[in-house]
């Protein structure tokens, strides 16, 4: 049977990258590591990790450990945790993982609004960017996953998880409140045609969405300011160095002082918000469910 603990390993190596790094997260040398990670190996007969300068890369049969490895641990996760319960040993905990967006605004009402109704449970909040942070739910280290769905890119595979829509964030686009077409009844992406626009780099979630939407409407964009950040998008568009596609709920929290947000026409452009938690729930893990949906219906309003 095989180790729990050399499982352990593998699933810390694969999401750091590295060895090292791994080790440091575990609080072991890295040679020790490497040790436990050889002992698996010769149980299996087996290679699981392809080491390199930079880093290592699972194997075929590392993938399909990993992924074993993970329901694993939860399992054993579960286990520990409801025999704690029952003798009453630990405060209940609930981990969320988020991307940053929703940490700025869907969360922190949640979070207050769940810790008044429920003051006797520890708070964990991890940040966790899309598309990373499945595994995590599966092994059990993180309770509850926010992640999203920007137009043109695919939902990862989360087999053995439970993935609610919570919301839809429409991104909407914002002009320099000086720029001509600010007050025009209709835009459209051909009409922007000229404009430099600011967005996150290629591969990026809201360039993909704005790369799609530009080749749907049969037009070619310009990104010439790259940031994932929406607060400095905001900044350069009140410079009015640009105009740039901004989530709704980003909006809502930033006065209308400098730009101007109109939705444009011809296009559903909207990122979509997803909960995604293992489908046995525990305490408190339903209660903190309930919050978010409170919390995504009245996001937009």
């Amino acid at each position: 049977m095989l180790d729990a603990n050399r499982l352990r390993v593998l699933v810390e190596v694969a999401r750091a990258g590295s060895i090292t790094a791994a080790a440091e997260r575990l609080s072991f040398t890295p040679p020790a590591l490497s040790q436990q990670l050889a002992k698996l190996e010769r149980e299996l007969g087996c290679v699981l990790l392809e080491r390199g300068r930079n880093g290592v890369r699972l194997t075929e049969a590392g993938r399909v450990l990993l992924d074993h490895g993970e329901r694993v641990l939860g399992e054993l996760r579960d286990a520990e945790r409801a025999v704690r319960a029952t003798l009453g040993q630990h405060p209940p905990t609930l981990a969320l993982g988020a991307f940053a967006s929703a940490g700025k605004t869907l969360l922190p009402g949640a979070l207050a609004a769940f810790r008044h109704a429920h003051p006797h449970v520890r708070l964990a909040l991890s940040d966790v960017e899309p598309p990373d942070g499945y595994g995590p739910v599966t092994s059990g280290d993180l309770d509850l996953l926010i992640t999203h769905r920007y137009p043109g890119t695919e939902l990862p595979p989360a087999p053995g998880l439970h993935r609610e829509p919570l919301l839809t964030d429409p991104l909407l686009l914002v002009l320099p409140a000086t720029h001509p077409a600010a007050h025009r009844p209709r835009l459209t992406l051909a009409d922007l045609a000229d404009e430099e626009w600011i967005c996150g780099a290629p591969g990026i979630h809201n360039r993909i969405a704005l790369d799609t939407a530009a080749q749907q409407a049969g037009v070619d964009v310009t990104v010439a300011y790259e940031t994932r950040d929406y607060e400095v998008t905001l900044a350069l568009i009140r410079a009015g160095v640009g105009i740039g596609l901004v989530p709704a709920t980003i909006l809502r929290s930033y006065p209308e002082k400098g730009w101007k947000a109109r939705r444009l026409h011809g296009t559903d452009l909207a990122r979509q918000i997803f909960v995604v938690h293992r489908p046995r729930l525990h305490d408190p893990v339903p209660a903190m469910v309930a919050t978010l949906r409170e919390a995504a219906r009245t996001a937009l309003d």
